[in-house]
């Protein structure tokens, strides 16, 4: 049996069955809801029980597929299409070790132009003058200043529970968002005083105010190009076990909560 859950524990679940190898999704739906990339293990829909649901919603992200997430902490959980007999789990929310491996990237055309899904980032493209992000339902839009700079990704539980694979992130002036949406926007409170933003409808997360009031976006929440370019790896003591790390940017151990 494997087992895992959200952030704040108002999802739990078990696998009673195997857990299939853990396809990375690069498409722009993916990406913005979990915010960089998201990683699912296929799991047959009667091998997975719920052991608490409290906090579980389901998204329609398109006509033929639902996407499930936590409505207390905004992780992402589940990936499903109709009619299927089987479900993606998110890698992220497994409880570790996982002892999962990564099999598969997917819809690697429609990557984020921050970073490449195999190998060193590209060079720094367009730098936008503007950035417009938001939410895939469209219940949380912000525009801000471009482009978006040095990109950092984080690899620390938190993350790794709320991304469903790991997150990445650039810093910026919280006083300079423009809110065009914020109908759906909900917050999180981290045991260490931070604040995590996420859209209550569909559970894209959207950025984290730490404590001290530094601010930084999620990348995959940029409609367009970013201007970014993936800079370094943090907490990677505490990275999944199920993918590595290659594309040659400076990494920092750290270990925490993030």
């Amino acid at each position: 049996m494997a087992a895992g859950g959200c952030l704040c524990g108002a999802v739990r679940f078990a696998v009673y069955g195997p857990v299939g190898a853990v396809a990375v999704c690069h498409c722009s739906q993916c990406r913005r809801w979990g915010g960089h990339v998201w990683g699912g293990s296929l799991v047959a829909a009667e091998d997975l029980r719920l052991t608490r649901d409290a906090g579980l919603r389901w998204y329609r992200s398109s006509a033929t597929a639902a996407r499930g997430f936590c409505a207390d902490c905004g992780a992402s959980l589940f990936w499903k299409a109709e009619g299927e007999g089987h479900v993606s789990v998110a890698a992220g929310a497994f409880d570790p070790p996982t002892g999962l491996t990564t099999g598969k990237h997917i819809f690697t055309a429609d990557a984020g132009d921050y970073y490449a899904p195999d190998g060193p980032p590209p060079p720094p493209g367009p730098a936008p003058e503007r950035l417009d992000c938001r939410c895939l339902c469209g219940a949380v839009a912000f525009a801000l200043p471009g482009p978006a700079g040095p990109v950092t990704a984080c690899h620390c539980g938190q993350c790794r529970r709320l991304s469903g694979h790991y997150a990445a992130s650039f810093d910026a002036d919280e006083s300079a968002l423009a809110w065009q949406n914020r109908d759906g926007l909900a917050e999180y409170g981290t045991p260490a005083g931070g604040r995590r933003g996420f859209c209550a409808g569909c559970g894209s997360s959207l950025y984290f105010r730490a404590a001290d009031g530094a601010f930084s976006v999620e990348a995959g929440a940029v409609r367009g190009p970013t201007g970014g370019t993936l800079s370094a790896h943090i907490f990677v003591a505490d990275k999944g076990d199920w993918y590595t790390l290659n594309d040659g940017v400076p990494q920092a151990a750290g270990a925490g909560d993030g």
